[in-house]
């Protein structure tokens, strides 16, 4: 279909614009651009699931603190009627002939034509050649990771409190996370209060659980010193062992073998060392740099002006670091997304494209319970008055659900947490190595087209 085939009610022709992506930055860019254009304009948002993930909460919903959906906003009831939404995974992209093909959640391909693109793609997992990594660790990028998570910490006490074994008992209450960034920290903090209060519940003690934190550098390297050490000092007050400038050599079914040598047996390894850009860019046919697309200031992807990228896909020139790219941070997909859907519509009306611009308006970082750490306008917080404003700027930031969020976090101030183990997303549906993190891979399905057959036969049924 050719732009000239698509027109409005008053017979006029109506340009195509294309999201590829429902994250920070491709729900942004579409609502923004629905916004600027109106009717006049015809946006397709292609993405893997029919929501938008709060990804900041997810930590809260593997420790049973929130419900999936809460943090799960619907695409068709936040964005406005001019986007469309096309559920699937972009298996190709072709830049010469300005097609989009992807595939839909029953196997079936479908291609569209556009005259304006953004790539908004986010980012997947960064692995490392570690023996075993791949087969036993899990990742945190997506509600099926989070789903498991929840069951399988659930899972790991209950079969610690039937079993005779006292080394068995040991390591499945040892809990290894892998990457002290936002993820792995906030990931460790919930999860060392959730499995204590299991624990507690099914008669173990409060000793019984244990927690590794291993990081390369410090607790939060790269934000604001006092962030890192607020939680460096809760962590360790909990009990959890924070081991900086350490890794993990080698996993196996059993274990972790860590670089000193050390031996530490467990059935859980939640990897959470950083992102990288989706594989999907790579075979676009644009320059990358560090493995994102490159755009100048205006989000343009330069010999392309019809293509706009943005967020952790896009190498995005930081106004306040010359020289330097934007981090991958859910804060500047964001704003990106919201000036690509701008400079989309300005584009298309042969206005003046904006460039990206930004102040940095602090960090929050949630450590459960009634703690947190953050710097709002470089004010230093922690504690409950930082938890106060942590949880008042997700409310604010979250486009849909606040009532019902905010009612979650009411009932488990005053109610014990549900300990229910549903069991419905099993270990081999949430590979590390996965291209798609939101969208939980099953054996009859087909998998991404970059997974290989070896991938496939290499998926287990799961560890127990």
């Amino acid at each position: 279909m050719t732009s000239a085939e698509r027109t409005d009610q008053s017979g006029e022709a109506r340009p195509r614009v294309v999201v590829v992506g429902g994250g920070f930055a491709g729900y942004n860019a579409a609502r923004s651009l629905a916004r600027s254009v109106g009717g006049t304009a015809e946006i397709v948002l292609v993405s893997p699931t029919n929501y938008f993930l709060y990804l900041p909460l997810l930590p809260e919903v593997a420790s049973g603190v929130l419900e999936p959906r809460r943090i799960s906003v619907s695409l068709a009831d936040t964005l406005p009627r001019a986007v469309s939404h096309a559920q699937g995974e972009v298996d190709d992209i072709d830049l010469a002939g300005r097609r989009v093909r992807w595939m839909d959640p029953e196997g079936r391909h479908h291609t569209t034509t556009y005259d304006r693109l953004v790539l908004a793609v986010g980012s997947v997992h960064k692995l490392m050649p570690i023996p075993g990594l791949a087969e036993y660790a899990h990742g945190f990028r997506g509600i099926p990771e989070a789903l498991y998570m929840r069951d399988h910490l659930i899972r790991q006490i209950d079969l610690a409190t039937i079993t005779d074994d006292p080394e068995e008992r040991r390591a499945r209450c040892t809990f290894v996370v892998v990457g002290a960034g936002y993820t792995g920290t906030e990931v460790a903090a919930q999860g060392v209060l959730f499995t204590r209060d299991l624990a507690r519940a099914r008669g173990l003690g409060d000793d019984a659980v244990r927690w590794l934190l291993v990081s390369r550098g410090r607790v939060l390297s790269g934000l604001d010193e006092h962030l890192g050490a607020t939680a460096d000092r809760v962590l360790r007050d909990r009990g959890v062992e924070v081991r900086t400038g350490d890794t993990v050599e080698e996993a196996t079914a059993d274990g972790v073998r860590l670089r000193d040598g050390e031996v530490v047996p467990t059935r859980t390894l939640v990897w959470c060392v950083g992102v990288r850009p989706d594989p999907l860019i790579e075979d676009v046919g644009v320059e990358l740099a560090q493995g994102r697309v490159v755009v100048d200031a205006t989000l343009t992807v330069p010999g392309h002006p019809e293509v706009f990228a943005c967020g952790d896909a896009a190498a995005v020139p930081d106004p306040g670091r010359p020289g330097e790219y934007t981090a991958m941070t859910a804060q500047h997909a964001e704003r990106q997304g919201k000036l690509a859907g701008r400079n989309v519509a300005a584009s298309l009306r042969g206005g003046r494209l904006r460039r990206y611009r930004h102040r940095d308006l602090g960090f929050l970082v949630d450590l459960g319970s009634t703690d947190a750490a953050a710097n709002p306008l470089h004010l230093r917080l922690s504690g409950l008055p930082a938890k106060t404003v942590t949880r008042g700027y997700h409310l604010l930031s979250m486009p849909g659900n606040r009532l019902r969020t905010a009612t979650d976090w009411l009932l488990d101030a005053v109610l014990r947490r549900q300990s229910t183990q549903l069991g419905l997303v099993r270990s081999a549906s949430v590979p590390l190595d996965s291209s798609s993190p939101e969208v939980p891979h099953h054996p009859r399905m087909p998998f991404p087209p970059e997974r290989s057959a070896g991938d496939r036969e290499a998926a287990d049924p799961g560890r127990s």
